[in-house]
């Protein structure tokens, strides 16, 4: 895995107020009260108001579920809306973020403007797993190429194990499960575009 000063600040206040506006903006915006919230992504409203109110730090789990049941890719949770979208993101200006409980650690490489395909880089510290729900919204389309360590898929009841040059094209229509194989952790890259 790689050693990046960059990734030591990759959660916290800041990234969680980002959570919490977000969250409360994307909830709005479709009119969901916290009960239409919770119903949907099977987290109760106190945690939900919790994360909006960022007097809780939210696993990638709890994104997952709240992704889903908004029916946005989990992204539009953790980076602010840009009028322009910039021609060069440098590694300093991509947004990080770190999942308190598991360590999972989020980079977003490129975001997703009018259809095209955003790129997230993603560690997993040694045994952790990531389990997200089948997205209730709009489909897509997710392309992960493994870079270090050995991971393991599971896309509905189908299971697979990768090992790095590994390529593995998925859709969010199913449950999913990303978990670190062996004795250190893994880096993949996910590409993600509309179905």
């Amino acid at each position: 895995m790689r050693n990046d000063p960059t990734t030591t600040s990759a959660s916290g206040p800041d990234i969680d107020t980002l959570i919490a506006a977000r969250l409360l903006a994307l909830r709005q915006v479709q009119a969901l009260s916290l009960a239409d919230l919770a119903e949907r992504s099977g987290v109760s409203k106190a945690m939900i108001s919790k994360v909006e109110r960022a007097q809780s730090s939210p696993t990638a789990v709890l994104l997952g579920r709240l992704a889903a049941g908004l029916g946005v890719p989990l992204a539009q949770l953790l980076t602010e809306d840009k009028e322009q979208p910039q021609r060069l993101r440098t590694r300093a200006e991509q947004e990080i973020w770190r999942d308190p409980k598991a360590g999972y650690l989020r980079r977003q490489v490129a975001e997703r403007r009018g259809g095209g395909v955003e790129l997230v880089e993603v560690e997993l510290p040694r045994s952790a797993q990531v389990d997200y729900p089948r997205w209730s919204g709009k489909p897509y389309r997710q392309c992960l190429w493994m870079l270090e360590g050995a991971l393991r898929v599971d896309y509905g009841d189908e299971r697979f194990e990768l090992s790095p040059g590994d390529c593995l094209d998925f859709g969010v229509d199913r449950p999913l499960a990303f978990k670190a194989l062996g004795r250190t952790g893994c880096r993949y890259l996910l590409a993600a575009s509309p179905q």
